[in-house]
């Protein structure tokens, strides 16, 4: 069999990151430079195994790719690169489509069952990551969230507490109370923080969130766009919180006095 050519490796595997098998990929490629080819001249000119070309063709086909003649012998023709590249996107999307649903299923199937050991301490990296855990987390509140946050939250992130708002009781405590003007949310103002913190060039310098007083997450972002969280649901990790989160409390009506 032939060599794959080599101004073709890398194009190759880009069509198999959109799904097609390297045999498919070389097929399609071969119809391009010699359109309307028999099953005999893909095999030259692709350098596939003569017993994969019908097969592989078979599959362009399904994948709308390829079409097919009705002369003896049959001759095949690439669909055009632009309709071709949009069958797979297509394709990719739907599978990813229902790759998330299903994933989805999963992860909350497992979030209803009661872990056998919740004293564990997550580290999440990342502020992507982040952000995703952290939003998930407040959207499956069902009793309560209380914050309190060291500089500001991403708009999406907002966006979720003032949705809960409407449904459960929401606490932040923050040095941007405008942030929170949406209705429902109870606002208290965070004791200023010293010059230097404030002076910190990052987009989310942290904060912890309680959530249903049952899991609780601390993040920590210095001036990079990296950051760390810690996650857990250990009732050790949980008072420490709501410790923390009393003695706040009691600072802020000190002050406010």
């Amino acid at each position: 069999m032939a060599e794959t050519p080599s101004p073709y490796l890398a194009l190759t595997e880009i069509l198999k990151s959109l799904g097609l098998t390297k045999y498919e990929a070389l097929v399609y490629i071969g119809l391009l430079k010699e359109p309307g080819a028999t099953a005999t001249r893909i095999h030259e000119v692709a350098g596939v195994p003569r017993a994969s070309v019908y097969p592989v063709l078979g599959r362009l086909i399904q994948k709308n790719m390829v079409s097919v003649s009705l002369a003896t012998p049959r001759r095949f023709e690439a669909v055009p690169p632009d309709a071709a590249i949009d069958h797979l996107l297509d394709a990719v999307s739907a599978d990813a489509v229902r790759a998330k649903k299903m994933l989805a299923k999963i992860w909350r199937e497992r979030n209803q069952k009661a872990p056998a050991d919740q004293d564990y301490i997550w580290s999440i990296y990342g502020i992507e990551n982040i952000r995703a855990r952290l939003a998930d987390l407040l959207r499956n509140a069902t009793v309560s969230i209380d914050a309190v946050l060291f500089g500001d939250l991403p708009e999406d992130i907002c966006s979720v507490l003032c949705e809960k708002a409407a449904s459960l009781p929401v606490k932040v405590t923050t040095r941007n109370p405008e942030k929170f003007a949406c209705r429902g949310i109870e606002v208290s103002l965070l004791p200023p923080l010293p010059k230097d913190v404030l002076d910190v060039d990052t987009r989310f310098t942290g904060g912890f969130f309680l959530i249903d007083e049952e899991r609780a997450m601390v993040v920590i972002v210095t001036g990079t766009e990296e950051g760390t969280a810690l996650f857990s649901e250990s009732r050790g990790f949980i008072r420490f919180f709501l410790s923390y989160r009393d003695l706040v409390s009691s600072l802020v009506k000190k002050i406010g006095q």
